[in-house]
């Protein structure tokens, strides 16, 4: 089992790199970057590459809309370069709220897209010339454009032939696409003991589908992480109230939430309502007291050692491969230390 976190994204983002190196000398495996409609992660990244040595830093994610397939094509092959052989390629559809009212594009296909994308950057990364007739023309074809396009290959050498591609997903047929051709899957508000009834059909649909050629597929999930004995302990679930709000009750619209329905999907389905209604009431404190405790308690490892230990054997039972923490306490890199040693 891997250990990753993600880049805290509140705030300056640089003051939270300048700590990894720190976390890369506890033991960290994996630094996760994110984007949504803040500072772009491959900036971050590359400043992460030469602040660090052996941490792989992660996109997690690059929207497959805002970017065309040869885009991050180059992003991935660039900062696998500027950090030597440490990068990974997350990528995800997002959501219509931030990909047409941020980017302005239209919110259609993301499946199609997300497969289209991987293929290509696969390609590209063996720099085979790309030419390609789906959702993305390469190049464009007659009657569009110039008609001065020509097929390509990437000009520079990658580092390596092949940078490992997560998918961010929730959906039944998204995650099937990612057991099918993904590296890794990238799940969000992960419960462990709820997870093969949720996304059991769709990865072993995806899996019976799987190349050969790939390894099996990796699972990065986890949660906030604090060590402790007495209740003020506990009581620091409650800082991560806020964001399962945001997610179930503020992402998207009533009936196009993504995180709306896997709160549905665990069985808090009234919860999840009751959420929504006072989120988009404006009433944000009140839904996040209604956040079920027994979800926050199962989606994070908050505790006595000993029941930190236990939620870690629970996400490695459902599959976990890349355990990712979130430290709530003064010295985050004494706290990874110490969750590096159980999970050793």
């Amino acid at each position: 089992m891997k250990l990753s976190m993600p880049l805290m994204y509140s705030g300056n983002p640089r003051e939270a790199a300048d700590q990894v190196a720190a976390l890369e000398q506890a033991g960290l495996d994996t630094v996760w970057v994110a984007e949504a409609y803040g500072f772009d992660s491959p900036t971050l990244m590359g400043y992460l590459a030469a602040r660090t040595e052996t941490v792989e830093i992660g996109a997690a994610i690059l929207n497959v809309f805002s970017r065309t397939p040869s885009a991050i094509l180059q992003t991935a092959a660039g900062l696998d370069n500027v950090s030597g052989s440490r990068a990974i390629l997350g990528l995800g559809a997002s959501g219509p709220q931030v990909i047409e009212g941020f980017h302005g594009i239209p919110y259609d296909k993301p499946l199609g897209r997300t497969r289209e994308i991987v293929d290509l950057v696969r390609r590209g990364l063996r720099r085979e010339t790309l030419v390609h007739d789906g959702i993305f023309k390469l190049p464009l074809p007659e009657g569009q454009g110039t008609g001065l396009g020509k097929p390509l290959k990437l000009l520079t050498r990658p580092e390596r032939p092949s940078v490992p591609i997560y998918i961010a997903a929730l959906g039944p047929k998204s995650v099937e696409g990612a057991a099918e051709y993904a590296d890794g899957w990238l799940p969000f508000l992960f419960l462990p003991e709820k997870a093969g009834d949720v996304w059991g059909d769709a990865l072993a649909k995806g899996t019976a589908k799987r190349d050969e050629g790939l390894a099996p597929l990796e699972i990065a999930a986890g949660g906030m992480v604090a060590i402790g004995e007495g209740p003020e302990t506990k009581a620091l679930l409650d800082f991560a109230r806020p964001m399962y709000a945001l997610y179930v009750g503020g992402m998207g619209a009533r009936g196009k939430n993504f995180y709306n329905d896997l709160a549905c999907q665990y069985g808090y389905e009234k919860e999840a309502k009751e959420i929504q209604d006072l989120y988009l009431g404006g009433n944000k404190r009140d839904a996040e007291a209604v956040v079920p405790l027994e979800w926050l308690e199962a989606g994070n490892l908050v505790g006595p050692a000993s029941y930190v230990k236990e939620r870690i054997a629970a996400f490695k039972e459902a599959g976990v491969t890349n355990l990712q923490v979130s430290p709530a306490s003064d010295d985050p890199a004494a706290t990874v230390a110490q969750i590096k040693e159980w999970i050793a």
